[in-house]
């Protein structure tokens, strides 16, 4: 079965490029003009992957990933023509995985589907276990004390890095290289959205977490059994 993808922006052309890319590599490709048609699509075809433009009329991309993330972990791609990292940032705080700057390549940005489909699929793996945290790396699961939770495919794949090195202190730009392979100096900071966003579903005291803890001045380390 083809890997489904929905593609939104509200310039047809866009759409049209990107799908011919997109189907002659195999894959299915549905499409929206709007943030509404946008999720509407979303029910209905629940598609693998989601591309989705910054800029929309009446409901943008950043409230629509939003209102996607109350309910679904499925991967998303912003598109934007905003090269501000604060803008970058703020696409990557909604739960976005990844974004691509405008004007792209059909190739480039086939290369981040395939390789934002590659993490959230996971590899199989043992189950991880930290005190009262538990992850399946094979089924991308996450228990906090029995209790199921839902991360997003960058959360869970930070969380699933860190548990395999328990300990192990790491910088922002060695994290960014352990869960992407590459690294990107100007991702740097989305490190700290994405493991806010982590600890507050995690941890029972965000402001105070036990598992995943700040190195003052190196970057982020996931505590042992026996220093919680």
């Amino acid at each position: 079965m083809a890997t489904k993808v929905l593609v939104v922006d509200d310039e047809p052309w866009v759409v049209q490029a990107v799908r011919s890319y997109l189907e002659e590599a195999h894959f299915e490709v549905i499409s929206a003009y709007n943030g509404a048609e946008a999720l509407t699509q979303f029910d209905r075809h629940e598609p693998d992957l989601i591309i989705l433009d910054w800029m929309l009329p009446e409901l943008d991309g950043l409230s629509v990933a939003q209102r996607i993330r109350h309910t679904s972990n499925v991967p998303i791609i912003m598109l934007t023509a905003k090269v501000d990292e604060e803008d970058r940032i703020a696409g990557l705080e909604t739960g976005a995985d990844d974004y691509v700057v405008k004007p792209f390549s059909a190739r480039e940005l086939e290369a981040r589907v395939r390789a934002v489909l590659r993490r959230s699929a996971g590899r199989k793996a043992p189950i991880l276990e930290v005190g009262d945290l538990r992850i399946d790396q094979a089924e991308r699961r996450v228990w906090i004390r029995g209790e199921p939770v839902e991360l997003t495919a960058m959360e869970f794949d930070l969380l699933a890095f860190l548990m395999t090195h328990p300990g192990r202190v790491f910088t922002r730009l060695e994290l960014l290289e352990g869960v992407r392979g590459e690294t990107y100096e100007s991702f740097e900071r989305s490190i700290d959205s994405h493991i806010k966003r982590l600890r507050q579903k995690i941890e029972p005291d965000p402001k105070s977490p036990r598992f995943v803890l700040t190195v003052f001045g190196v970057g982020y380390k996931l505590a042992r059994e026996d220093d919680q």
